[in-house]
């Protein structure tokens, strides 16, 4: 530590004046938050292996000459044990995503989009990361290759298929795994294969813009490796249509950056990729629950488990021997089958927008109203009960939208959710799960978009929208809060958001600057 110290006297002129521990993850390295008497804050690094640490430097000045989203290295001590990185800040994916993991896969709209943004970036450091690296500074080695997936796959063998005491042919389950290691293997490729991309390795800014950490491990590889092993994370308990979702969303972001190929041929190749790293992370779960007794990774194995019933179902692997051997694991007693959460069928939405009409020029020069180019346009959202009346329009303008929430399903109908509003996660969950209120939202938003995008073309300055239910608690104010979020995020405009009966408002406030749709 008293080195670590030093680094930080060397890099920054004096000593740190606070410095905190930072819990400990799945690696032995330690991880330190030092501040200085202003505030500000970096992190610093103890290693245990000088390789490993000459690899995350090496990665981290690479990736950031390619401007890519990764923290900067500030300062190395000369035995590369200890080094100094900018700090990201204290809220990763996996906390961002925490709701929708405890519920059990109920991902919310804001927690499904987060997801999306991050696995769009992926390509990014895969494809733009791997130009110009010298894959020989990569640690433990510099490619991905048949040696490092039967170490793998062993890996599993021995630190948790063993430990179960299940009765198989070691010499049949070898020639399978050499099999399966040489299909993997069967494409080279020249991208960077980030090795643990996971939501506890991606943090996010205050605009929830993802950056990328803990890729020492990375090396040249298939980038379906990457895929696998964020979207079949055993903990995160993805459901099936969020997973196919976001690998859709991967797969159209991978073609901003290199030729892809057919989508049978790529989900193809993905499969095999779940199946290995499910094998893989079963291994490591084995080894630091079983042998070193670390609860979360105990914690894991039934989920990771549940990940490899669904697999099995696939029946497309080419490896009888090993698929009966791990069929017959998945059914040992101690491994008690865990259902997934049922696929809603409206757990999603798109918006769909439609082409702004423009004039034919027979139609002779258009005339203009008073009220034209004033600008910039705010949006007024507003909740109520329509047992008190509809919200009064103070602008004068008479426009505008009311919708009545009171066609979708109530959670105000239920004990739990009486005392809560749309506004509590609780809620949110109900609905979304439900699905109704989504496809009642997804008509709301064709509305609000053309009208809003009209209104800014002719510089109107004022538009309303109020949403109406029984009691002005529930459904209204989380269809009021939803389009409000949606309309800043998408146009960039101010939105002026009254919850009325629940004596609650707020302002989105507009984008330093706003190009009339989406945010510059």
């Amino acid at each position: 530590m008293d080195r670590l110290i030093e680094l930080y006297k060397r890099w920054s002129g004096e000593a740190p004046a606070n410095i905190q521990k930072l819990p400990a993850a799945g690696s032995n390295r330690e991880y330190y938050r030092l501040a200085d008497a202003g505030g500000a804050t970096v992190i610093g690094v103890i290693g245990t292996s000088r390789d490993e640490d000459h690899a995350f430097v090496y990665l981290s000045n690479h990736f950031a000459r390619r401007k890519l989203p990764v923290p900067r290295v500030l300062a190395v001590s000369d035995d590369e044990l200890r080094y100094l990185q900018t700090d990201l800040g204290q809220v990763s994916l996996f906390d961002a995503i925490a709701g929708g993991r405890e519920a059990g896969g109920r991902y919310n709209v804001n927690e499904r989009a987060l997801l999306a943004r991050t696995i769009r970036e992926l390509p990014n450091i895969q494809i733009r990361g791997a130009r110009g690296l010298d894959f020989s500074n990569c640690y433990p080695q510099p490619e991905f290759d048949t040696d490092s997936v039967l170490f793998d796959l062993n890996y599993f063998k021995y630190c948790f298929l063993k430990p179960t005491e299940l009765d198989f042919h070691e010499l049949k389950l070898e020639a399978d795994f050499r099999l399966f290691a040489k299909d993997l293997t069967a494409e080279r490729s020249d991208s960077f294969m980030y090795r643990d991309f996971q939501a506890r390795n991606v943090m996010l800014d205050g605009r929830g813009n993802p950056f990328f950490i803990d890729y020492q491990g990375g090396r040249r590889g298939p980038y379906y490796y990457d895929v696998a092993s964020f979207l079949w994370q055993a903990s995160a308990r993805y459901p099936h249509k969020l997973r196919r979702e976001l690998v859709y969303e991967y797969y159209e972001s991978l073609k901003n950056y290199t030729e892809v190929p057919s989508v049978r041929h790529f989900v193809g190749r993905l499969s095999q990729f779940v199946l290995f790293r499910t094998l893989q992370v079963l291994g490591a779960y084995g080894f630091r629950g079983y042998f070193e007794h670390k609860r979360h990774f105990l914690d894991s194995i039934p989920p990771a488990i549940q990940n490899l019933r669904e697999m099995l179902g696939l029946k497309c692997f080419p490896y009888p021997y090993m698929m009966d051997v791990l069929r017959r694991l998945t059914e040992l007693p101690r491994f008690a089958k865990i259902e997934q959460p049922a696929l809603n069928r409206a757990d999603g939405f798109r918006t769909t927008d439609s082409n702004v009409y423009k004039a034919h020029p027979q139609d002779g020069p258009a005339t203009f109203s008073k009220y034209d180019g004033r600008g910039p346009l705010v949006v007024r959202v507003f909740s109520f009960s329509f047992h008190k009346g509809i919200p009064d329009d103070e602008s004068g303008n008479g426009g505008g939208y009311v919708f009545d929430c009171r066609s979708t399903h109530n959670p105000g109908r239920y004990e739990p959710y009486k005392k809560l509003t749309g506004l509590d996660e609780p809620v949110i969950r109900f609905l979304e799960d439900d699905g109704e209120i989504l496809t009642f939202l997804d008509s709301v938003y064709r509305l609000a978009d053309a009208h809003v995008r009209r209104y800014i073309q002719r510089g109107f300055t004022d538009l309303m929208f109020s949403f109406g239910c029984t009691g002005g608690q529930h459904r209204s104010v989380y269809c009021a809060q939803r389009l409000a979020e949606h309309l800043n995020a998408k146009f960039g405009i101010e939105v002026r958001v009254v919850h009325r009966e629940q004596g609650v408002s707020s302002v989105l406030r507009a984008a330093a600057s706003s190009a009339g749709e989406g945010r510059p």
